[in-house]
């Protein structure tokens, strides 16, 4: 799977990406993606291109993407000339100081001749920095099949492995790295825009062994914990008063970091545990309807909320008295966990594991 991660080559300005592969791999989806983490982590201004000239609605589906990570969008409806698109896009981010510019292209349901002519011939033309080939990795060997292909004609620079929500699935990325030689250089590991790692080949190794990624648990931790809110939300552990509104906001937290469990599968030991175990990402539902059952004076003073109150919420929430009395329980001893762990000077770390505590799911 290569020795260690492998970065993108962006010190042209503006840097050009081409991105490539089948239609359904996830391609769009992940310029949205590369185009939030390069904006957020790096600090980079994205444009991206719309060359998908041919799909319906692909280049509105573009600029919905855009919308929801935003960045800006160039398209040119009617034009079907994507080497005059791209040349004119490029020139567009030299006047208007992007540094990144990302091109979508088409892809196809197979490999053909037609598609394979235009995006080397649209490769020629702009010469990008960078040509990465996106591929899903549910496929199987038709990923590293079509990896080939693709390869032999565009000789890309790097892939992207997508639905990577698990690390039953790392075969591919070792497959498609034995034939076509080429880093992988990214994977997306859920639906949402936030769902974007860098591929750190030792990494998967472990978490393939069962030995867990507790480097990229922290990392995707510190990306989603403000510093500020875990001062604030530390002094509030330590004197006992954290309370429902602090945990409906750590939940959220939790939320963006990604599939519930492919975060668990990178605890040492509890990969193969869970490896024919469901976790449902919608796993907070119930717990947020009952938090969201209360009134602003019970979710900031928890101990008031009496057997009378329980049955309200319970009402009000769709639940049963058994779950809300369940939650209670479970906040007393999170509260106590909480103070605990921060009592050890890691205050983040108490916050997200008290959420995956908290989530309903199964007891590692």
């Amino acid at each position: 799977m290569g020795g260690k991660a492998v970065e993108l080559k962006l010190d042209n300005r503006p840097a050009v990406i081409l991105m490539s592969g089948l239609q359904g791999s996830g391609k769009t989806t992940f310029t949205g993606k590369l185009a939030k983490m390069l904006k957020e982590r790096q600090h980079k201004k994205p444009l991206l291109v719309a060359c998908d000239v041919y799909r319906p609605a692909a280049i509105e589906q573009l600029k919905v993407v855009a919308q929801t990570v935003g960045v800006d969008v160039y398209a040119e409806e009617g034009n079907k000339n994507v080497v005059e698109i791209a040349q004119n896009a490029i020139r567009k981010a030299k006047q208007e100081s992007y540094t990144v510019v990302i091109i979508d292209t088409a892809g196809r349901l197979a490999v053909d001749e037609e598609m394979m002519n235009e995006i080397s011939t649209l490769k020629q033309a702009i010469n990008p920095d960078e040509t990465l080939f996106v591929v899903d990795s549910m496929t199987g060997q038709d990923a590293v099949n079509t990896a080939k292909e693709f390869n032999d004609r565009l000789d890309f620079d790097g892939v992207v492995l997508t639905k990577l929500d698990g690390d039953t699935r790392g075969g591919a990325a070792l497959s498609i790295r034995s034939v076509v030689t080429k880093p992988i250089k990214f994977v997306g590991t859920g639906e949402k825009m936030e769902a974007i790692d860098v591929f750190h080949p030792e990494r998967m190794a472990d978490r393939i062994l069962g030995m867990g990624d507790v480097v990229s648990l922290v990392e995707r931790a510190q990306q989603q914990f403000d510093e500020e809110e875990a001062r604030r939300l530390e002094k509030k552990i330590r004197k006992n008063k954290f309370d429902f509104d602090d945990f409906m906001g750590q939940i959220q937290q939790i939320k963006k970091m990604g599939n519930l469990k492919d975060l668990a599968s990178m605890i040492p030991g509890v990969g193969k545990a869970i490896k024919d175990v469901d976790i449902d990402d919608n796993a907070f539902k119930g717990i947020e309807a009952i938090i969201n059952s209360m009134t602003p004076k019970e979710r900031a003073n928890p101990d008031i909320i009496n057997q009378s109150r329980r049955l309200r919420i319970a009402k009000g929430s769709g639940m049963k008295i058994e779950d809300v009395n369940r939650l209670m329980k479970q906040f007393d001893q999170t509260r106590k966990m909480m103070k605990m762990v921060s009592g050890m000077g890691n205050s983040r770390m108490a916050q997200m594991a008290a959420a995956m505590k908290m989530k309903g799911g199964p007891k590692f």
